[in-house]
């Protein structure tokens, strides 16, 4: 059986509609809570700087330049405490002048091992100035995401550097220092940026005289004259 709703008195609902009348312009509408509460906020923020801040103070640390004896720069990703794949992804660059080779032999060689790793200038995110000496002879950039932890891909790498260097300084007779350094990577790259360098044998793809066939020369300068004038 259905229950009977009993109606409220008329004074029951005289006093309900009191909290419903308009308050004649006292309250605030929506946008001035949204402004106090951006206010709130924004004072909020201002007594963390005042208060807070100058406690790092305690944990500041002069600068120090690397040397020869760190000469690898490592760069991660992180985002923000997020769960992601590539956070376990470090990339690791190192001047080839600042590696423990023994001559300029050893330099080329670890240029050929590097393959398309080697580049003459620093990446752009890895932190190098292209005018340090450390400019000399390139750059060497190995990045690995293969292995699930962050310390993994970096104990890969170091253990690559590890073999490239002792490769590099191995002593033989190996054909190394007469083989030229392989920039078809580094062409491809300019080709790919479309920023004009690839147009019309420009950034430093332009023919020379030193590209000119030496066999396609006269030897002698009777053989010109006879080329030139004409057969009697």
């Amino acid at each position: 059986m259905r229950k009977k709703i009993s109606k409220t008195s008329k004074a029951d609902d005289e006093e309900i509609l009191q909290h419903f009348q308009p308050d004649g312009g006292l309250d605030v509408p929506v946008a001035g809570y949204l402004l106090h509460r951006q206010q709130r906020q924004t004072l909020y923020y201002m007594r963390l700087i005042e208060h807070e801040i100058p406690k790092l103070v305690g944990f500041r640390k002069p600068f120090v330049p690397p040397t020869a004896a760190t000469p690898l720069v490592i760069r991660s990703i992180d985002f923000a405490g997020e769960k992601h794949p590539l956070t376990a992804k470090r990339s690791v660059v190192v001047p080839v002048a600042h590696l423990p080779l023994r001559n300029e032999v050893a330099f080329h060689r670890a240029k050929l091992l590097a393959g398309v790793r080697w580049m003459p200038e620093p990446p752009r995110d890895s932190g190098i100035s292209a005018d340090e000496d450390a400019a000399k002879h390139g750059f060497i950039k190995i990045a690995c995401e293969d292995f699930p932890r962050a310390n993994m891909n970096l104990k890969w790498i170091s253990d690559t550097l590890d073999k490239l260097v002792l490769e590099a300084n191995a002593e033989g007779e190996a054909p190394y220092q007469r083989l030229p350094l392989d920039t078809r990577h580094l062409d491809s790259k300019v080709r790919k940026s479309k920023k004009g360098d690839h147009v019309r044998g420009r950034g430093g793809l332009r023919p020379s005289l030193k590209d000119f066939p030496t066999e396609w020369l006269p030897k002698r300068q009777e053989n010109v004259l006879s080329s030139i004038l004409p057969s009697q």
